[in-house]
C-alpha cells in the first residue's frame, strides 16, 4: 500500500514537472498576444476618473476571467474530439493577428482621416459617467474575448501532443497568467500618473527631487501605452509568421539560409498585407454597392 502511495507522488511529481517545463513553452508563444494585450488594455483602462480607474479595471478583470471561462471549455473538447481544428483555428488567428498587426503598421505610415471626436465640456452627472464607464467596459471585454482566444488557442497549439490532462493545466495556467499578469501590470501602468502626482504635491517646493521623479512618472504614462502599442505591433507579425512558419510545410523550408526570427516576421508582414489588401478591397466593394 505505501509502494501505490509513494508511485502515486512520483506520477504526480512527473506530471507536475511536465506542466511546468511546457507552461514555459507555451508562455514563450503567447508573450506576443500577451504584450499586444497589455497594450490594448492600458490604453482602454486609461481616461477615466482617477478614483474610478481601479474600479473599471476590476469590472474588465471580471470580465476577463468569465471570457477564459467559457473559451477554455469548447478549446478542451475541440483537443479532444477535433484536434484538426485547434490547427485550423491556430492559423486562423495567425492570419488576423498578421492583419492587425499590418493594419497598425499602414495607419501609421499612410495618412486617413480620423474620426472627430469632438465633445462639448460639460459637467457629467453621475448616471453619465457611469453609463460611459459601462460602454467602455464592454468594449474592453469584448476585445479582452478576441485576445483570450487566440492565447488559449497558441498555448493549445505548443502543447497540441501532450496528454489532455496536461493541456487542461498548461492552457488554464496559461489563461490564468494572461488575466492576473496583464491585468495586474496594467493597474501599475494606469496609475503611473497619480502616484507622480502625489510625489509632485509630496511638499511646497517648486523643483525637489520628489517633484522631478513625479513629473517624470506624469509625463512617461502616454510614452509607455506608445511604446507597448510598437512593441505589441511587433509581436503579432513575429508570432503570426511563427505559427504559419510552424504549421505550413511551405512557410517551414523557407528561407533555410535566414536567421529564423526575420523569416517569422517577413511572413508575418506579407501575409498581414496580403489580408489587409484584401479586407480593404471587400470593404470598398460594399461601400460602391
Amino acid at each position: 500500500m505505501a509502494s501505490g502511495f509513494f508511485a502515486i507522488l512520483d506520477d504526480v511529481a512527473a506530471l507536475l514537472d511536465d506542466v511546468a517545463t511546457m507552461s514555459k513553452v507555451a508562455t514563450k508563444k503567447t508573450a506576443g498576444i500577451l504584450g499586444d494585450d497589455l497594450a490594448v488594455n492600458a490604453e482602454k483602462a486609461s481616461g477615466f476618473v482617477s478614483s474610478r480607474e481601479i474600479p473599471v479595471l476590476w469590472a474588465i478583470t471580471k470580465g476577463s476571467l468569465l471570457n477564459k471561462i467559457i473559451i477554455l471549455p469548447i478549446a478542451f473538447l475541440l483537443s479532444a474530439f477535433l484536434p484538426w481544428v485547434v490547427t485550423v483555428i491556430l492559423i486562423l488567428g495567425g492570419v488576423y493577428l498578421a492583419f492587425e498587426g499590418a493594419e497598425k503598421i499602414y495607419e501609421f505610415f499612410v495618412p486617413h482621416e480620423h474620426a472627430s471626436n469632438s465633445m462639448e465640456t460639460k459637467t457629467m452627472t453621475k448616471a453619465e459617467i457611469l453609463e460611459m464607464e459601462k460602454t467602455k467596459i464592454k468594449s474592453a471585454i469584448v476585445t479582452d474575448f478576441i485576445l483570450s482566444i487566440e492565447i488559449v488557442i497558441i498555448a493549445l497549439g505548443a502543447v497540441i501532443q501532450e496528454p489532455l490532462v496536461t493541456q487542461i493545466a498548461v492552457v488554464s495556467f496559461v489563461a490564468l497568467l494572461a488575466t492576473v499578469g496583464v491585468y495586474g501590470i496594467v493597474a501599475l501602468i494606469v496609475r503611473m500618473d497619480e502616484f507622480g502626482t502625489r510625489l509632485i504635491n509630496i511638499n511646497e517646493e517648486d523643483n525637489s527631487i520628489s517633484d522631478k521623479i513625479g513629473r517624470f512618472f506624469v509625463n512617461a504614462l502616454p510614452k509607455v501605452i506608445k511604446a507597448l502599442s510598437v512593441i505589441g505591433t511587433i509581436a503579432l507579425l513575429l508570432v503570426s509568421g511563427g505559427i504559419f512558419v510552424h504549421n505550413i510545410d511551405f512557410f517551414h523550408h523557407l528561407l533555410p539560409n535566414i536567421p529564423g526570427i526575420i523569416v517569422e516576421f517577413g511572413v508575418g508582414l506579407i501575409v498581414g498585407f496580403l489580408a489587409l489588401l484584401i479586407f480593404n478591397g471587400v470593404k470598398a466593394l460594399f461601400i460602391k454597392k
